[in-house]
């Protein structure tokens, strides 16, 4: 819908206001906020609020210090310069900065207006202010804006449930994606209306000209936005390469999907950001993603893995969530203890969703809960309550909240296996989630103490019995029971021969697109026989081109499948004295090692029926 414009007097002036300004006077009912974009100085952009009916002699404004989905601190206030507040004169009124986050305004009932700018997090000259950059924002003078919207709007105390109006002024020719609706939009200004402060800041929006595509996922409209400055990652290829994902993602949710808007804000940096990282940060109805650039296959075969993590939010937190997620606390944030379900569950179900609806064949799968499994004994403290670390994930486990997405998805697993032990292969993890999502849904949050007891009495009593022991207490999950109920084999430890492809530690350079031998320290014996070197770039196995792709299967398999004595031939690229990369072949013989393998998962040949009929209910496959 086109905005209507204003004639101004007999010289015909047609000027573009935001809606409130349509009626003659502003809004008092609500936040009425403007972002410039159209005059950076500074690599800053201006912000603009036009304030709610103020009825207190004093009122503070906050910016964040965290916000959901982190779990680490930002501080957006030490991005905000120059915070003014003025009457309705355009006199300021008295201002007390409280901290770093938070401005005490005086004489509030007067308060008309607020005005400051905005850096943005990117290119923050300071080590101590660096933001991982898919939670942080981005001001680039007619090239992109990143504008995820906590990094520039705040909250009045006691009014975050105010409605809010955001007018954009946008350069020519850029296109804002986001999962918000404009109700009014023309070339130069577009205008948003959220309810809350709370679906506001899980509202990102991405400005630049428009590289997007939509895709149709039964009745959800799913907007690709990618922003590539060297223009080498376009969006239609990577929504072909993940819709089929999406697609499974909908028949797993039985059909429809809880959102009828969905946004994939991707960017895509020319070189390392200041983090260090790269990833994603989750929204109800949208994800933002800060990833390198790569070959084609290779960029959408990332995205769709960290995709399927991230569009599983929309059932959680978005339709189950506490207290603590439904009205967060912005400054003094008070942690829930049912990470296990915000990010193991939604992990477990972007790999399960892929097995269960045939995208991954067993043994694929099987590797992927092997690396859960992996990750999360080696790096993590098993023993830790999964409730205590949750709790108090902001500071001292601050270390292991990274094992959410480890033993949190193997927690889902374990549970949905004994879930459908229990029900004889009729109910699991879905079915409770779809359970919960009708008790609750988006606008009633649980009781973060109540959860494990209301679970139980949707389900069966042995079920509190669960989280009792494996979730509130220490006691590592049972993992080679819940395997063997499904007829899968699960060895912690086992000795096995293997053809070595070197013992180097491989690596990933970013600029020539190739595998690389990253290190070379602990190299065995057939590496050293063979030559590798530290930056060898690895082109070829036996003549076929090896890639980021293939590397796996060359490696994995093809090399398995050769004989003991076999003629082998690695082609890599190696710098001369004069810094060039030239070719050179590594010729030698396949030779057999003794591996150490952890945590070994394979069929059982021997299993029961009942165990394949169980394994069958849990993975949509056949006995």
């Amino acid at each position: 819908m086109f905005r209507k414009l204003l004639t101004i007097g007999s010289l015909g002036l047609l000027l573009a206001l935001p809606a409130w300004a349509l009626q003659g006077t502003r809004d008092t009912s609500r936040y009425n906020f403007t972002i410039d974009l159209t005059h950076v100085q500074d690599d800053k952009v201006q912000v603009t609020l036009q304030a709610p009916a103020i009825t207190q002699q004093e009122i503070v404004y906050n910016m964040p210090k965290i916000v959901p989905g982190t779990y680490s601190i930002s501080d957006f206030g030490k991005f905000v310069t120059d915070f003014t507040a003025l009457d309705k004169s355009g006199k300021p009124l008295e201002v007390e900065q409280l901290d770093t986050n938070r401005w005490r305004i005086k004489n509030a009932t007067q308060l008309d207006k607020i005005t400051y700018w905005t850096n943005d997090t990117f290119d923050t000259p300071k080590k101590e202010d660096v933001l991982f950059e898919p939670g942080g924002t981005n001001i680039e003078a007619n090239k992109n804006f990143l504008l995820n919207t906590f990094g520039f709007m705040g909250y009045f105390d006691g009014m975050k449930h105010v409605p809010y109006a955001l007018t954009v002024t946008k350069p020519a020719g850029f296109y804002g994606s986001t999962p918000l609706k404009a109700v009014t939009t023309t070339a130069t200004t577009d205008t948003y209306l959220v309810p809350t402060y709370m679906e506001l800041a899980d509202s990102p929006l991405m400005y630049n000209k428009p590289d997007t595509t939509v895709l149709n996922v039964g009745a959800t409209k799913v907007l690709i936005s990618i922003y590539s400055p060297s223009g080498k990652v376009t969006s239609r290829p990577v929504a072909e390469n993940i819709k089929s994902t999406l697609e499974a993602q909908r028949q797993y949710l039985g059909g429809t999907l809880p959102v009828d808007k969905y946004a994939f804000i991707i960017y895509v940096p020319e070189r390392v950001g200041k983090s260090g990282s790269y990833g994603a940060l989750e929204h109800p109805n949208s994800s933002v993603y800060f990833l390198p650039e790569m070959p084609e296959e290779m960029f959408s075969s990332t995205l769709r893995d960290m995709a399927a993590h991230e569009f599983f939010h929309i059932v959680t937190p978005l339709g189950i969530h506490s207290e603590e997620i439904g009205n967060f606390n912005y400054i003094h944030p008070k942690m829930s203890k049912h990470l296990w379900l915000y990010e193991g569950v939604t992990e477990y179900f972007a790999s399960h969703v892929q097995a269960y609806e045939g995208l991954y064949d067993l043994d694929k799968y099987l590797d992927k809960l092997r690396e859960y499994i992996i990750t999360s004994k080696t790096q993590y403290n098993d023993t830790l309550p999964f409730t205590e670390m949750s709790a108090n994930v902001l500071d001292k486990y601050a270390d292991e909240y990274g094992n959410v997405y480890q033993k949190g998805a193997l927690i889902g697993m374990a549970l949905d296996i004994r879930l459908r032990e229990l029900s004889g292969g009729k109910y699991g993890l879905r079915n409770l989630m779809a359970d919960l999502a009708k008790t609750y849904g988006k606008e009633k949050s649980f009781n973060d103490a109540e959860l494990f007891d209301k679970i139980a009495a949707l389900t069966y009593p042995e079920i509190r019995e669960f989280f009792t022991r494996y979730v509130e207490g220490a006691a590592p999950l049972p993992l080679e029971e819940t395997f063997r109920k499904v007829g899968i084999l699960y060895t912690p430890s086992s000795t096995e021969t293997v053809n070595s492809y070197g013992g180097f530690v491989p690596g990933y350079d970013e600029e020539a697109g190739k595998i690389i031998v990253a290190e070379t320290a602990d190299m065995d014996a057939f590496g050293h026989k063979m030559g590798f070197r530290t930056g060898d770039q690895l082109l070829e196995l036996n003549g076929t081109a090896l890639t980021p792709m293939n590397v796996r299967e060359l490696i994995g398999e093809k090399l398995q499948q050769m004989q003991p004595g076999e003629k082998i031939t690695f082609t890599v690229g190696r710098k001369n004295k004069k810094g060039k990369i030239k070719e050179k072949k590594l010729k030698g013989k396949v030779t057999p090692v003794e591996h150490k393998a952890l945590f070994v998962l394979k069929p059982d040949p021997d299993a029961t029926p009942q165990q394949k009929q169980l394994r069958a209910a849990w993975l949509n496959q056949k006995e």
